[in-house]
């Protein structure tokens, strides 16, 4: 099986609808419709159809961070030590999502075995939630923190042609 057949198939329409509601997902039925060049009645079977197959599966709000008082964000990869890998990874994942400060938790195949974006007050913060509840796990071997200067957070990958 190619990795063609296993991508579901989206038109044109499909494609804009997409790229509009990545751009704002708080559009409305009649403007989505209208800037994609369609019926409004369209544009909601489209969608309905998008959630149905999984291609769109949520709609979320963008929190800026600093407005809440954790201007820092760092990515801490974490390596966790050696035996029962599945009890570890488990885990750690859980225990990783447990906190406030925690904002994704990606799982890894590669040197780090997670990376976890953390957002807190200061670095102060950091350090502390980094000692105290990463590096602490008994389950990990090592952390690496990268303080987040500036991100972009893209749309959706275009790689439907």
């Amino acid at each position: 099986m190619d990795r063609n057949s296993l991508r579901t198939e989206l038109d044109e329409i499909d494609r804009k609808l997409i790229a509009a509601l990545t751009s704002d997902g708080r559009i409305t039925n009649a403007e989505l419709a209208s800037r994609v060049g369609i019926a409004p009645s369209t544009a909601h079977g489209r969608v309905q159809s998008l959630i149905q197959r999984g291609v769109i599966s949520g709609f979320t709000a963008t929190v800026n961070q600093a407005k809440l008082g954790f201007g820092l964000q760092a990515l801490v990869g974490v390596t966790l030590g050696a035996g029962a890998r599945q009890a570890s990874i488990t885990d750690f994942a859980d225990h990783a999502r447990g906190f406030s400060e925690v904002v994704q938790v990606f799982f890894l195949g590669g040197v780090d075995d997670f990376m976890v974006h953390v957002a807190v007050a200061d670095s102060s913060a950091l350090r502390r939630f980094v000692v105290e509840n990463i590096s602490g796990h008994p389950r990990v071997a090592s952390t690496r923190t990268n303080i987040i200067f500036d991100y972009h957070r893209g749309a959706v990958v275009d790689s439907f042609r």
